[in-house]
């Protein structure tokens, strides 16, 4: 009997299985093989014998590769070694390869020029500000997480609540947050001009690199965070698919609605620095009906920083370039 895509994915990969068949039905672990650092050209050969001949763990390999593809894991079978090695080589892709590569298509794409000059450049600003971002978190679970996981792994000497008291209390709710706000802002107020392959192919990359540091994020807190917990704790703790483990998926930019000359103005005094405090003054309001305004504006349009609703007003030629400049001069 022939199974359903629907029918499979409730039956986990296994060790016996060709690592050819899992690629096949995700290729999403395309990269999840190469962050262990197992190169192609492994044939017909199980995965049980691509680990072994490339030195990676085969229980924690298939517990990767079953959680990225919401099959049944246990989370048990993880040894926090080999994962930690597999988060390395992860973070080393973000930075090394990912996001720069992004940056390059955004160069290449974006139309420079006239008067779109400003805004091409405060889109660029916008991207390197993530990238500043998301390379701290990671230089900084490189250095802080990693070397006192090493230490545990070594039998050093360390407080058992060090880990649970600071080295996970920063999560990973908004690591993705900028990229969707620049995938919103592209997607809904960039006018392509040109060859619009371009921008399209960076979109791309874009929505690719969002999903794929969400499953990453994903793997640090429900399969990393609990085997290092159990590592400090001796606690065996198993997982299966579910709701709470199922990483989350990007939701559907929605068409923004019409905004009113009240939010129209709000956005204005937003791009050129105000506090809503400072706005609340100006427009003769109260603070709680700025705070509402800017709630709103941000469930309308999804875009929820300063620096994206500054953007959005060049765009929409809501605020003169030269207020933009006055500001960093």
């Amino acid at each position: 009997m022939t199974l359903s895509a629907d029918n499979k994915s409730q039956f986990p990969f296994l060790s016996t299985d060709r690592l050819r068949d899992l690629i096949s039905q995700n290729n999403r672990l395309l990269t999840t093989i190469s962050h262990f650092g197992i190169s192609l050209g492994f044939g017909d050969s199980t995965v049980a014998d691509v680990c072994r001949k490339n030195n990676v763990d085969v229980p924690t390999f298939l517990t990767v590769a079953n959680f990225l593809s919401q099959r049944p894991y246990v989370a048990a079978d993880v040894k926090v070694a080999p994962l930690m090695e597999y988060l390395k080589g992860t973070h080393s892709y973000f930075i090394d390869f990912f996001l720069p590569s992004i940056r390059r298509k955004l160069i290449e794409a974006i139309t420079y020029g006239g008067s779109d000059t400003e805004v091409s450049l405060l889109l660029l600003r916008f991207y390197d500000e993530y990238v500043d971002e998301i390379t701290s978190h990671m230089k900084t679970e490189n250095e802080k997480v990693f070397s006192y996981i090493s230490d545990l792994l070594a039998n050093h000497s360390r407080s058992a609540n060090t880990c649970h008291d600071g080295l996970f209390s920063d999560r990973h709710d908004d690591v993705a947050r900028k990229l969707q706000e620049l995938k919103n802002i592209i997607i809904g107020f960039v006018p392509q001009r040109g060859e619009r392959n371009l921008i399209n192919s960076a979109l791309l990359d874009i929505i690719n690199c969002e999903n794929e540091i969400i499953a990453h994020c994903a793997v640090e807190d429900i399969l990393f965070e609990p085997a290092v917990k159990k590592l400090e704790e001796s606690n065996v703790i198993l997982g299966s698919v579910n709701e709470k483990s199922s990483f989350p998926v990007t939701g559907k930019y929605t068409e923004p609605e019409l905004l009113s000359a009240r939010e129209k103005e709000i956005i204005r005094l937003v791009a050129c620095g105000m506090s809503n405090k400072d706005i609340a003054k100006a427009l003769f309001l109260s603070v709680h009906t700025v705070t509402t305004h800017r709630r709103n504006l941000s469930s309308k349009l999804n875009i929820h920083s300063p620096a994206a609703l500054t953007i959005y007003a060049i765009l929409h030629r809501l605020v003169d370039l030269d207020d933009i400049r006055s500001l960093d001069s």
